[in-house]
């Protein structure tokens, strides 16, 4: 299957890395993003495993549009019933670069129009949307004139790894911080110092990495989770296997300061939702 890691403008290559070691094959760099093909496992295994990817989609159609209607109509024609039921909720995400649409929002408005009139012309009734926590949720990308319709597999944005209960002001993102330690090709081989840790993100994406931690240890669930062929079986062993490969301890020393007392308190909050608070030394 074809498939697209998004990221940060600048992670590009680092992504691609992560996607060479994976085994992904067709690895190619786009902006902001990797396409990429592979197995359902593969998919798995990219939303489970990879440190700096923040989303990974499925493109299923790719059309040329230069108009509301068309728009409308493209998306229409897709069979949706064999993704969700009307029973089940969705949600869209619109992107746009191009001077015939030039509002995102309006862009994911018409699409779930042609979704659930859908719906509605074959049952009499449409399903409804829910933009927390959907069923499936559907990237619609319009550059220039190229449309391309996927299906979001992650479902939440990959940044929220699910450790980070408390943050300060103007917080790093887990994406950044383990691409910014990735790029140093650090791997827990010397010494991390971080002298002004904040809430904690740079030590326990460090430790993840020094550890062998994956990525999504500690988050609760993925969009492909919700969908019809989701094999629990294959993705239970996605997980064995990673988490197979944790080290038991540190090799080396990670040590985080901070002149503010909240910084500290929040960082080894943090450190103890990541399983990190016993490794991992705080101070002021």
């Amino acid at each position: 299957m074809e498939l697209v890691a998004k990221t940060i403008n600048g992670l590009e290559n680092t992504l691609a890395q992560e996607l060479k070691t994976l085994g992904a094959e067709n690895i190619k760099i786009l902006k902001r993003a990797v396409s990429f093909t592979g197995d359902k496992k593969l998919m798995y295994q990219a939303n489970y495993l990879l440190r700096t990817a923040m989303r990974i989609l499925m493109p299923i159609k790719t059309v040329q549009i230069k108009n509301e209607e068309e728009l409308y109509n493209e998306i229409y024609k897709i069979d949706w019933s064999q993704y969700f039921t009307v029973k089940e909720t969705f949600a869209i995400d619109g992107v746009t670069a191009s001077k015939f649409f030039t509002h995102s929002k309006y862009v994911a408005l018409k699409s779930k129009d042609a979704i659930a009139d859908q719906f509605r012309d074959k049952l009499g009734i449409r399903p409804n949307v829910n933009t927390f926590n959907p069923t499936l949720r559907i990237n619609v990308r319009i550059f220039n004139t190229t449309c391309t319709i996927s299906l979001d597999t992650s479902g939440d944005s990959l940044h929220k790894r699910g450790y980070r209960a408390q943050t300060l002001e103007a917080p790093l993102t887990e994406v950044l911080a383990a691409g910014m330690i990735l790029l140093t090709k650090w791997k827990g081989d010397s010494i991390f110092i971080d002298p002004m840790c904040g809430s904690g993100t740079l030590l326990i994406e460090a430790g993840m990495i020094a550890k062998n931690i994956p990525a999504q240890k500690f988050r609760p669930g993925f969009g492909f989770q919700n969908w019809k062929d989701y094999d629990q079986r294959l993705f239970s062993t996605v997980k064995k296997e990673a988490e197979e490969k944790i080290l038991p301890k540190l090799k080396h020393p990670i040590l985080g300061f901070d002149k503010d007392l909240r910084a500290v308190k929040y960082s080894l909050i943090n450190l103890a939702e990541a399983t990190l608070a016993d490794e991992i030394d705080v101070k002021r």
